[in-house]
């Protein structure tokens, strides 16, 4: 009798892909460990023996999920020529990409008292991802004359609250509505922040 090979990479990944799922249905708090082993076809022990715990797994989801995000940037931002040009093209990445199925899971995550806040604090830091993105672009700037900025974790600051601030509309209006009040957010910012402007 032949021993069957345990993979180790395959199960963690169809445990992830059930999770994914599940966790854009359901939401974070409505999914339990018993429901991702039914949904996966694996036992709960091995969801313990690969992530600890449902935390886990989905912080891990979570940095799949924003490291995608932040890979499909860089292909983009290779097309434009000018970092104005990406200011803009950033501005549509972020409105077209912002309603990740995880967003309302992790939401739930990060406001439950329940949850581990060593976990909450690594949900929170993987937006270093896209403001280390809005940096480099604004660094860019500055680095080839576009830009003349003094301070620049407050304009990486207040480009990030304004992309987000008007991202959090996406669940009431149509992207294609909003699309202009990002362009407009971005013209009003770049005035501030332009080479030669006052």
């Amino acid at each position: 009798m032949t021993k069957r090979r345990y993979d180790s990479e395959k199960v963690k990944k169809e445990i992830m892909e059930s999770a994914l799922l599940l966790f854009s249905q359901n939401g974070y708090n409505q999914t339990s460990v018993a429901d991702l082993s039914k949904a996966s076809g694996y036992s709960k022990g091995h969801i313990y023996y690969h992530f600890q715990n449902k935390e886990k797994l989905f912080v891990l989801l979570a940095r799949k999920t924003i490291e995608e995000w932040h890979e499909k940037w860089i292909r983009k931002a290779a097309a434009y020529s000018s970092a104005t040009e990406k200011l803009y093209g950033m501005a549509r990445h972020v409105l077209y990409n912002y309603q990740t199925p995880l967003l309302k899971s992790g939401q739930e995550l990060a406001s439950n008292p329940d949850s581990s806040a060593g976990l909450v604090k690594e949900l929170y830091d993987l937006s270093i991802v896209p403001k280390n993105a809005y940096r480099a672009v604004l660094q860019e700037g500055m680095d080839n004359g576009e830009f003349a900025i003094e301070n620049m974790d407050e304009s990486a600051i207040l480009l990030e609250a304004w992309l987000r601030g008007l991202c959090q509309l996406t669940s009431i209006q149509e992207l294609s509505e909003l699309e202009p009040l990002l362009n407009e957010a971005i013209t009003i910012f770049l005035r501030s922040i332009s080479k030669g402007d006052t």
